[in-house]
């Protein structure tokens, strides 16, 4: 895009984006890009994000957030943003001018609670906090253990893991990933069911459907359930539902939905939603078991669950 070095702060198209879910923004300080990214919020209240293994370059297994905003911060890979400058005046401007991001009001659709006057927070407002080997969901309250060889993103609502990039089997100019991980609070999947039971098993086919179906694997033809039992993770009972899918096209795949209460919010359930290829190339299903079993309540994670 178009650079100059006098645009005032603010966010921007991020120039760095790869496709790791839906468009984002990225925040310029008036002299170089930040590492704080953002769904623009206009963005998230128009339209469902579709976020599913196979899809998109780098895609992590979770689809539909809904209202919701999906906002993924801190990359434990390299910051892929660009060095260029933005031209113009920033999507969301802060009034204030430059060095006075924030203004007196809330973001509403950024994975911020506050006021509706349209103004923005300053960026570091957003950072979930995070710790060396795991990726922050902060609106769910809980931390993913980031396995070796993965890329594990954090984010006020959502965190992800993926590993293992190729070109998507029904569609090469698309980018599949052999195994994600990914986390939002089951209000941002517009997942209505009060028990974790009942969440898991409504949202199973659904994140079979995001993860294996339409354009990158043509579809799915048929699945057998592998698993549906309760569960302990993070300390809280859960359940977890697992389906081995068969494509129409590429590898079959294996998908889990796993609900469970927010560890520092009892009243809200968290999903983790999973996809692994069924191949040689990808990881093995003890990977997940694993990250399964290293979940926990984030520091400092605040759980409140509201995505707008």
């Amino acid at each position: 895009m178009t650079v100059n070095q006098t645009t005032p702060p603010g966010w921007h198209p991020d120039p760095g984006y790869t496709g790791f879910g839906p468009a984002q923004e990225r925040w310029w300080d008036g002299s170089q890009w930040t590492d704080q990214l953002r769904i623009p919020p206009a963005v998230t209240r128009r339209r469902r994000l579709r976020i599913a293994v196979g899809v998109l370059a780098g895609v992590v297994v979770l689809a539909a957030v809904g209202t919701g905003a999906y906002v993924l911060g801190h990359d434990s890979g390299k910051d892929s943003a660009a060095s260029s400058a933005p031209a113009g005046r920033p999507s969301g401007a802060p009034s204030g001018g430059p060095g006075a991001p924030g203004g007196g009001g809330g973001q509403n659709g950024g994975g911020q609670n506050g006021g509706g006057d349209g103004q923005e927070q300053s960026p570091d407002s957003q950072v979930p906090g995070t710790e060396d080997g795991y990726a922050t969901d902060l609106a769910s309250g809980i931390a993913l253990p980031v396995p070796d060889g993965w890329t594990g993103k954090s984010g006020t609502v959502g965190a992800g893991l993926t590993t293992g990039e190729y070109a998507c089997p029904g569609a090469a100019d698309t980018t599949c990933v052999r195994g994600g991980v990914f986390s939002a609070p089951a209000a941002a999947l517009e997942n209505t069911a009060t028990t974790a039971e009942a969440a898991a098993k409504k949202d199973i086919s659904v994140n079979a459907e995001e993860s294996y179906g339409d354009k990158a694997y043509e579809g799915i033809t048929s699945h057998e359930q592998l698993k549906s039992e309760a569960v302990t993770v993070a300390g809280q009972k859960g359940y977890v539902v697992r389906w081995k899918v068969v494509t129409k096209k590429g590898d079959d795949g294996y998908v889990e939905s796993l609900v469970f209460p927010s560890p520092t919010s009892k009243d809200m359930l968290v999903v983790v939603r999973s996809g692994f290829d069924v191949s040689a190339d990808a990881p093995k299903l003890s990977v997940l078991d694993t990250i399964t079993k290293g979940i926990k309540a984030a520091s400092g994670g605040s759980g409140s669950g509201r995505t707008a």
